[in-house]
């Protein structure tokens, strides 16, 4: 059911904070009387472009699009990963923010339910399209579509070949592998584990609770202290307790040394494979499905949506339809590397050479999930910082696991009402 009650936090946060980082953001919808010569200039934020491996190569394929139009321009944004959901529901909150958000599934779902997203019905005929059906469902509320896919990335198990010749394909193996590559300054494995990356803690815990058979939901209630649920988030606390991975590093800090082969394994969605080619073009790495009881993972489900508080949503419909196009679908899915897009295409021969491992990612689209509360999409942030900081208390011995998972549960549903 839609409500104002998300819209009206947002709006007091907005009221509260300010609306942070809007430099850049904004349509420049008055500048067809200006001195740019009748050019709507539009603005993208998407935390990608900050990626050192994709975002020049977006900027490449963004300024393909602006040289096929006379009367509109779209610029990019980059807004910081680690706060890109939190500033720009802000901006949105307060009618302003960019006219393109590429955002990831909990804040579509919030800024949705909150009425912040323009639909797209009126706007695009989807229909002229072969969307993927399985992420593309989860596009539409209630009857209303109100984004496109722009990347699907499933998890998978990424490790260094050198390290380990043959990929653990059970937990115990995958726990055995960490401890024994695990000395000196070398970790056998690596996950975010402190509060401050609350929004890739969530994704990273998601594999190891729906991996072990457990469910943030049933669809109609929550079922966060569910025993399959601890039996997963004990298996995850387990290895940080086994000091197999570099404790207090963040994703930038680790997934730089496991560039450098510092790091055996981690866990990670499709668009990291393009930056470690970008970056680390020698590094000799492979993927694998993750090694859990029960073959189901996260999914990085990232819609491109319009600002409801844009005044130029003919010029931003305009953007996404070109970005439907087959041969646009094609460059940015080879840009975006082990990711899925909105429609589906081919693999090129160029692209199973450089990345042999694609195919074990495009077999986990039917077994991958968003990382949302299904049944209560709208609501995951506020849940998951709930569900985080509880899990964060028990890694650091402030609480047992099954006790601050009974306290996430009772906390999360006087949350929902």
């Amino acid at each position: 059911m839609r409500t104002t009650r998300v819209r009206r936090a947002m709006v007091a946060a907005a009221a509260a904070v300010g609306l942070a980082v809007t430099t850049g953001c904004g349509s420049d919808s008055d500048s067809s009387s200006g001195s740019d010569g009748g050019v709507t200039t539009l603005t993208f934020a998407a935390s990608t472009f900050g990626d050192p491996g994709r975002g020049p190569q977006l900027q490449e394929w963004l300024d393909v699009f602006n040289a096929s139009q006379d009367g509109i321009r779209v610029e990019a944004a980059s807004v910081p990963y680690p706060t890109f959901g939190q500033t720009v529901l802000t901006q949105m909150g307060g009618g302003e923010g960019p006219d393109l958000v590429r955002f990831d599934m909990p804040e579509f779902e919030a800024a949705s339910d909150a009425g912040l997203i323009a639909p797209l019905d009126d706007l695009i005929d989807v229909g002229e399209y072969d969307l993927l059906e399985e992420p593309d469902r989860f596009m539409v509320h209630d009857d209303v579509r109100h984004g496109v896919i722009f990347e699907a990335s499933n998890y998978a198990m990424f490790y260094n070949a050198d390290l380990i010749p043959e990929p653990p394909t059970t937990y115990d193996d995958f726990f055995a592998t960490a401890q024994s590559l695990t000395a000196g300054d070398v970790f056998g494995l690596a996950f975010r584990q402190t509060e401050a990356e609350e929004a890739g803690v969530w994704q990273d815990i998601f594999n190891y609770v729906y991996g072990f058979g457990g469910a943030w939901s049933d669809g109609e209630n929550l079922t966060i202290n569910a025993p399959e649920n601890l039996e997963g988030l004990q298996a995850y606390k387990d290895l940080y307790d086994a000091n197999v991975i570099p404790r207090g590093a963040d994703a930038a800090t680790f997934r730089r040394m496991f560039a450098e082969g510092k790091v055996a394994m981690e866990l990670n969605n499709g668009g990291y494979a393009t930056h470690l080619l970008a970056e680390s073009p020698g590094l000799n790495f492979s993927v694998a499905p993750i090694p859990f009881p029960v073959r189901s993972q996260g999914a990085i489900l990232a819609p491109i949506v319009i600002n409801e508080a844009s005044g130029a949503k003919e010029e931003a419909a305009t953007f996404i339809q070109w970005a439907l196009e087959a041969e646009n679908q094609v460059a940015l899915q080879e840009i975006l590397g082990a990711s899925s897009v909105a429609t589906a295409t081919e693999r090129s021969p160029e692209s199973l050479q450089a990345m042999p491992f694609l195919p074990a990612f495009d077999e986990l689209t039917e077994s991958s999930l968003p990382q949302v509360v299904l049944g209560f999409e709208a609501q995951t942030p506020d849940i998951r910082k709930i569900v985080v900081q509880n899990v964060i208390a028990a890694l650091q011995g402030d609480v047992d696991l099954e006790t601050a998972l009974d306290t996430a549960q009772e906390q999360a549903t006087d949350l929902v009402g």
